[in-house]
């Protein structure tokens, strides 16, 4: 075959290729989609899904259906979405734990975020918060550091596990401010916020989800917010950058991702009909009233922050030297 005629060839079949894409892509959405939830009902991931799913549901004209695959602090279902065929049928709501700080502090990996999915649209980002019991005698962060330095290891803070976000923020806390206190880590954030009530430890960092009944209602106290603004639940509360660490930042996010290699015309429908969902007033305020920031985004916009997010949290854990290995 002369150049000219493996030139036309290749062309063609290109063509081929691309033909049938758009041809696939203009009947997408035709069966029902998986959404794939990597954590229990009941916890914050599982609301996000669910307060977006069916209103996903109506804009795509399919059902979305709803597949809680808990296991691994999100892993499980992480990687079950990673290994899904690319034909848009399974989306995850992924979210900062098992999509960047799970992978960042192990050595072993059954999926790579930035090798294994197409982002789609962040969906919300939700600042961490140090909370204390309402009885508590600490009433700032200065309150807390100062007890913290007057007898150091006297203090110890709840978390939701070992080597999850709030683990690794603490200690990197500890280290910023000078301080040694002590980690105690619980089977997520519901257990943590009980004992913590009772008063068997100092304090807790914790998500604002885990802390929003708590510190609605009187019963426990919000020392700071991680995020660069305050809360519009809980304006009064600083930040840790007002609370004397500029810089310090840290929020929780949730996005809707799929298997790499979806075909680009799919992405782009999914994201329209995401961004569509999230701009509904009454979305907008059941996702604000478990303390989020609604956060739409481009396909390209996620990738961007999810890389900046890898790399922020994978140099935090260097210095921490925390690991699940």
């Amino acid at each position: 075959m002369n150049p000219r005629a493996a030139i036309l060839v290749l062309a063609l079949a290109v063509s081929g290729i691309a033909a049938t894409t758009s041809a696939y892509a203009q009947s997408y959405p035709s069966r029902p989609i998986r959404f794939i939830v990597p954590f229990p009902p009941g916890g914050s991931t599982d609301t996000y899904s669910r307060i977006i799913g069916g209103r996903l549901s109506e804009a795509l004209g399919q059902p979305i259906v709803m597949d809680n695959r808990a296991g691994a602090a999100g892993a499980l279902g992480a990687e079950i979405a990673a290994k899904a065929a690319p034909d848009g049928y399974t989306i995850v709501l992924g979210q900062d734990g098992n999509m960047v700080v799970g992978q960042a502090v192990r050595s072993k990996k059954n999926y790579d975020t930035l090798r294994d999915f197409a982002t789609i649209s962040l969906v919300v980002r939700t600042p961490q918060v140090i909370v204390v019991n309402d009885s508590s005698p600490l009433t700032s962060l200065k309150d807390l550091i100062a007890a913290a330095k007057a007898k150091p290891g006297a203090l110890t803070y709840a978390t939701a596990g070992v080597a999850g976000s709030s683990h690794i923020l603490g200690t990197f806390f500890n280290m910023a401010a000078g301080i040694n206190t002590i980690h105690v880590p619980y089977k997520g954030g519901g257990p943590g916020m009980l004992d913590l009530r009772a008063g068997r430890v100092s304090y807790m960092m914790t998500s604002m989800v885990s802390s929003l009944t708590y510190a609605r209602d009187g019963r426990a106290r919000l020392l700071a917010v991680t995020g660069t603004k305050r809360s519009h639940l809980f304006p009064d509360v600083p930040t840790l950058g007002e609370s004397g660490f500029p810089g310090f930042e840290s929020t929780l996010w949730h996005g809707v991702m799929a298997p790499a290699k979806v075909p680009r015309p799919i992405v782009a429908r999914l994201n329209r009909d995401v961004v569509k969902v999230l701009a509904m007033p009454d979305v907008q305020k059941l996702l604000q009233a478990e303390g989020g920031l609604v956060s739409p985004s481009t396909p390209e916009e996620f990738e961007a922050f999810l890389r900046a997010d890898v790399d922020r949290w994978t140099k935090m854990i260097k210095q921490t030297g925390i690991t699940v290995d």
